[in-house]
């Protein structure tokens, strides 16, 4: 098996999806790795460390796609690397299909074996290559919000854990999943007053017990919602259904309530977003006002951090990379229910029910 690294190629993205300990571990299996020039130098990782690691270091992408049997990716394939994709080949990476219709559209047109990283299950039916972006996503999302909220920077001029004498900022976070305990998480530790709501009463004694009631937890329900939100100094967005379309939890109305110079930040962004105000902006623009209110929504948030997001994404890809690599790509899924989990697309049909479901067509 031929196993193809491109480089991204999303605006500001600094992650690659290969490291050269995973590039060393696929060569000693038996597999070839091609990867193009410079992929990993934004994460820390020279062209001279993958050829040491035994990968073919090729010049441009198009050699890549044409010479792998498995692309193995980060963010799924922009709209210039349509063209290169071929026809029954298979990719590994974050999909997303629900925010990218004509992504779908293509993959099924070119019979493209879609394998998304966010809905591969483990064997206790949790997310195991979509946890560590969410742990990342979560933590970044209180160290930019907290940024924003600089009065140079348009914010309310809050500091979030304030100083003896003066009250700290509010953060409220909306979903207590692996993003937003891991929000509450740095808010809690910056000091803050942090308010988290969830449906799942379980996943908030969690948080209950751990922080002992220095988190105010609340179930989420359109009252509770809407009084934090108009209190909230920093909202965080964080209400995923991997591979679904995420839920509008907060409206336009409840944003309309903020304070001007407050901030929000939608983790949920790469689904659409589960906030009414919110669309996707870039690293290059990543922020916009509406009712004084500052957006973030950054779909490859973790691409701030590229070396921690890059080793943090690869340890989970790895052992099923090396399982593809042993056994072939078909072999595997039928060996492996969880990896086979991940399979969106497949001759010409999108398979994964959450994705049709959101676009409203399978093939």
């Amino acid at each position: 098996m031929t196993i193809g690294v491109p480089k991204e190629i999303k605006i500001g993205e600094t992650r690659v999806s290969m490291t050269p300990s995973l590039c060393r571990r696929v060569t000693s299996l038996g597999g070839k790795v091609v990867l193009e020039k410079g992929a990993g130098i934004s994460a820390g990782f020279t062209d001279e460390q993958y050829r040491t690691a035994g990968a073919a270091v090729v010049s441009s992408a198009a050699k890549v796609w044409k010479t792998a049997d498995l692309i193995l990716k980060v963010k799924e394939p922009q709209e210039s690397e349509f063209t290169l994709m071929r026809e029954g080949q298979t990719v590994f990476t974050y999909l997303h299909l629900a925010a990218c219709p004509e992504l779908a559209r293509e993959l099924c047109r070119k019979n493209i074996l879609g394998l998304a990283y966010e809905t591969v299950e483990g064997p206790d039916g949790q997310f195991p290559l979509l946890k560590p972006m969410s742990q990342v996503a979560g933590r970044l999302s209180i160290q930019i919000g907290a940024y924003l909220l600089q009065s140079q920077l348009g914010g309310s001029g809050m500091l979030l854990g304030g100083i003896p004498g003066t009250m700290p900022g509010h953060v409220v976070v909306v979903g207590a999943g692996n993003s937003g305990a891991h929000a509450v998480r740095m808010a809690a530790g910056m000091g803050a007053r942090v308010t988290v709501l969830d449906l799942d009463t379980r996943k908030l004694e969690v948080i209950d017990q751990e922080y002992r009631g220095k988190v105010v937890t609340l179930v989420s329900n359109p009252a509770n919602i809407e009084q934090q939100v108009a209190e909230a100094d920093l909202l965080i967005g964080a209400v995923l259904i991997p591979a679904a379309k995420a839920p509008i939890v907060v409206s336009r109305k409840m944003v309309a309530q903020m304070q001007p110079g407050s901030v929000i930040v939608d983790i949920a962004i790469d689904q659409g977003g589960c906030i009414e105000t919110i669309h996707a902006t870039s690293h290059e623009n990543p922020t916009y006002k509406q009712n004084g209110v500052i957006h973030y929504a950054v779909p490859n948030m973790p691409a701030l951090v590229g070396r921690t997001s890059t080793m943090g994404l690869t340890q989970a890809t790895e052992p099923f990379v090396a399982l593809m690599v042993q056994k072939g790509v078909e072999r595997a899924l039928a060996e492996h229910k969880g990896l086979a989990k991940g399979i969106n697309t497949r001759n010409g049909r999108i398979t994964y029910e959450a994705v049709i479901n959101a676009l409203g067509f399978d093939s």
